[in-house]
């Protein structure tokens, strides 16, 4: 049953519009942020390999945002490209000093993006 869930998974993604599929990678790093949150541990690793997954994804959009071809205005890709320099800082924060109320902005960020991705279609 897992495999043909996780065929699905893999087609979904594929077939999915680029906003779609952007806002379900949000959705589901807040989900991860969310659940380290909830179930708080001193599990650092745990802690690194969300946040880890999370820079990784907003790398790939602030490095979308420095694309010449970009079709956005130069406003909204100046505000993602800020919103991703204050999640590197910030996650660089709470790895030096961990702790579960400091994720809330980063999936507070997240989720707003995704619903604004949603909206836009």
């Amino acid at each position: 049953m897992q495999h043909a869930h996780d065929a699905y998974s893999t087609t979904a993604n594929v077939t999915m519009p680029p906003r779609q599929l952007e806002a379900s990678l949000l959705l589901k790093a807040a989900t991860q942020l969310q659940d380290v949150h909830d179930s708080w541990t001193d599990d650092i690793e745990v802690l690194d390999n969300v946040l880890q997954y999370n820079r990784r994804l907003w790398t790939v959009f602030v490095g979308a945002m420095t694309e010449k071809d970009n079709p956005l205005p130069l406003e909204i890709r100046n505000n993602i490209a800020s919103l991703g320099v204050f999640i590197f800082g910030h996650s660089m924060e709470l790895m030096e000093d961990p702790a579960p109320e400091k994720l809330l902005p980063l999936i507070n960020i997240n989720k707003e993006i995704a619903a604004g991705l949603q909206g836009s279609e």
